[in-house]
């Protein structure tokens, strides 16, 4: 079998299972947090605090992608379909025209900051490691499938425009408008993961170093203001069309 099938067929194997690579993760990350803040036991306080910053920015920065990826997509293109691939339409606008895999690149911008909050940058290498092998096969599959679809819409479109890292010298302005009601109804499960990851790691780190929980009302704030919202979106999914957008 060719090195291009192979990884194909592997992408095609792992493609149900592509968001929750961090999931594997979590007992790592676990292990490393109950071990201390490395990085400020090693360089100080305020090392420390400038690798949360950071790791917390590539969180925002991932989620972000993500943003400006769903909001200007048509449905059934860019979903989080697991049984098979699905694309009605080829997207090569917007965040498309500069990068083909923008919502990968958000996922593993977010992926590599939730590990780095820990301070552990063993475990964030390795995550970054593991992301390259596991997102280069998935995307050789999903390649597969949208070059036997679309022929030489797709060849030529991949011909200029980067795999996963963004060339913005041949932006385009996306076809469909921003909508906000698509992206709630499509992110607000990634929202509340990430802040109730991010909350967990906060408040273990401040049990290991002997603080008090209650010495952290934002992250508390935070971490009720994403659950009540993900009750309230997830209630006005159900009960509601506030967030059907037509061809969203």
């Amino acid at each position: 079998m060719r090195i291009n099938d192979h990884l194909a067929a592997s992408g095609d194997r792992l493609f149900r299972w592509r968001s929750f690579v961090l999931g594997i993760f979590v007992p790592f990350m676990a292990a490393a947090v109950l071990h201390g803040e490395a990085i400020e036991l090693t360089y100080g306080e305020i090392a420390g605090r400038a690798v949360e910053d950071l790791a917390l920015a590539l969180v925002l920065v991932g989620l972000l992608v993500r943003v400006l990826t769903v909001g200007h997509v048509p449905a059934r293109t860019s979903g989080r379909n697991t049984h098979g691939q699905v694309a009605e339409v080829l997207n090569t606008t917007g965040i498309y025209s500069v990068v083909r895999n923008p919502l990968y690149l958000g996922n593993a911008i977010s992926y590599i900051g939730a590990v780095l909050y820990t301070q552990s940058l063993v475990l964030t290498l390795i995550m970054a490691l593991v992301l390259v092998i596991y997102f280069e096969r998935i995307i050789a599959a999903e390649e597969a499938f949208l070059a036997d679809r679309f022929g030489t819409a797709y060849t030529d479109w991949a011909a200029r425009t980067p795999a996963f890292f963004p060339d913005f010298r041949h932006w385009t302005p996306p076809a469909l408008p921003f909508s906000l009601r698509a992206v709630i109804r499509r992110e607000h499960p990634t929202w509340a993961g990430s802040v109730v990851l991010l909350y967990a790691i906060e408040m273990t780190s401040t049990w290991v170093e002997g603080e008090s929980l209650a010495d952290r009302p934002v992250w508390h704030a935070v971490l009720a203001a994403a659950l009540v919202g993900q009750i309230v979106v997830m209630l006005l999914k159900r009960r509601t069309r506030l967030f059907a957008v037509a061809g969203r």
